[in-house]
C-alpha cells in the first residue's frame, strides 16, 4: 500500500476525528517550526491524528498590498523542514496546475481552495500527484457540487479525496454555515471535513486605516461552529491556529489562539464521545 493510501485510511478511521491545523500562512521558518512543535505536543497528548497546515502563497487576497507568504520555492523548503523535524504529514494549497507536481513532492495532502473547487484542470493535475486531495466547497456552491468535484479526482485515477465545508455566502460580507451540508456532503462518498475558521470570515468586511478593506471575522464563534460540526459527526476538523492572532499578517480575525486550543479540542472530543456507547462509557455516563 502506498503512503498516501495508508495515511488516507488512517485519517478515515480516526476517532473521534482528525485535525488539520496550523497558521494560515508561512510567516518565517522559526515561527512555523515553533507552531508545529506546539501543535504536535497538544495533538499527541490528546491522541488526535494531526496534519500540519500552512500556505506558502495566499494568492486570493482582498488587496494587492496584503501579505502573501514566501512563495512556493522557499515555502516548500520550510514545510519540508517541519515535516522532517516533527515527523508530521503536511497539507498546503495550490492555485495553479503548474504548482501541483512540486507541491506533491512535499505535501501529503494537496488542498484545493474554495474559489477553485470546480476547476477541472487543477483538480486533475492535483489528483495525478497521487496525494490525498482536500477540496474546499466554494462559498457560492451547493453541497451537491462536491459530488462532481470529488468524481473528477477519482476519474483522474486517485481515490484518496476528501471534501471540506467552509461556509456559504450570506449577502456581500458574511458567511453562514448550514449544518445540513455536513450530512449532504456525504453523498460525495468520502471523508467530510469542517473548516471552522474560514467559515467565520467576513470577506472584505473590515475597513482599514488609510483606506481599503480586508477580510474580517468572528473568532469568538469558532467554538460554536466546531461544536456543531462535531455533534453532527464530521470526520475531520480544519482549524487555523496562531500564537498571536491579533498580530497575524493574514486572517488574524479567524485564527484560533494557540493558548486556547487544547481546551477547545478537549470539549470537542467530549461532544464526539456522546455519539457512541463506548464514548459514553469513557466519560463514565
Amino acid at each position: 500500500m502506498d503512503s498516501s493510501t495508508l495515511l488516507f485510511n488512517q485519517l478515515k478511521a480516526a476517532e473521534p476525528f482528525f485535525l488539520l491545523a496550523g497558521p494560515n500562512v508561512i510567516e518565517s521558518e522559526e515561527h512555523l517550526l515553533r507552531m508545529a512543535s506546539h501543535l504536535k505536543t497538544i495533538a499527541s497528548k490528546l491522541g488526535l491524528p494531526l496534519v500540519f497546515k500552512s500556505s506558502f502563497d495566499k494568492a486570493n487576497r482582498t488587496s494587492s498590498k496584503s501579505f502573501r507568504g514566501p512563495g512556493m520555492i522557499e515555502g516548500l523548503k520550510i514545510l519540508e523542514k517541519v515535516k522532517i523535524a516533527y515527523d508530521l504529514p503536511i497539507v498546503t494549497d495550490v492555485h495553479e496546475t503548474i504548482q501541483c507536481e512540486p507541491v506533491g513532492r512535499v505535501a501529503d495532502i494537496i488542498q484545493i481552495p474554495a474559489f477553485l473547487c470546480r476547476q477541472t484542470d487543477l483538480l486533475v493535475s492535483a489528483a495525478k500527484t497521487g496525494k490525498i486531495i482536500n477540496i474546499k466547497k466554494g462559498q457560492f456552491c451547493a453541497s451537491s457540487v462536491m459530488i462532481n468535484s470529488a468524481e473528477k479526482v477519482r476519474l483522474a485515477g486517485n481515490s484518496n479525496v476528501m471534501v471540506c465545508e467552509r461556509g456559504t455566502m450570506f449577502g456581500y460580507n458574511d458567511l453562514i454555515v448550514d449544518p445540513r451540508n455536513f450530512e449532504w456532503m456525504r453523498e460525495a462518498d468520502c471523508p467530510v471535513v469542517a473548516d471552522v475558521t474560514h467559515s467565520l470570515q467576513q470577506p472584505a468586511g473590515r475597513k482599514l486605516d488609510g483606506g481599503g478593506v480586508a477580510s474580517g471575522g468572528l473568532r469568538e464563534l469558532i467554538p460554536c461552529i466546531a461544536r456543531t460540526a462535531v455533534a453532527v459527526g464530521v470526520d475531520g476538523i480544519f482549524m487555523e491556529v496562531h500564537d498571536d492572532p491579533l498580530n497575524a499578517p493574514v486572517d488574524g480575525p479567524t485564527q484560533w489562539p494557540l493558548r486556547n486550543l487544547e481546551e477547545l479540542l478537549e470539549e470537542l472530543m467530549a461532544i464526539a464521545a456522546t455519539r457512541s456507547f463506548d464514548g459514553l462509557c469513557s466519560l463514565g455516563l
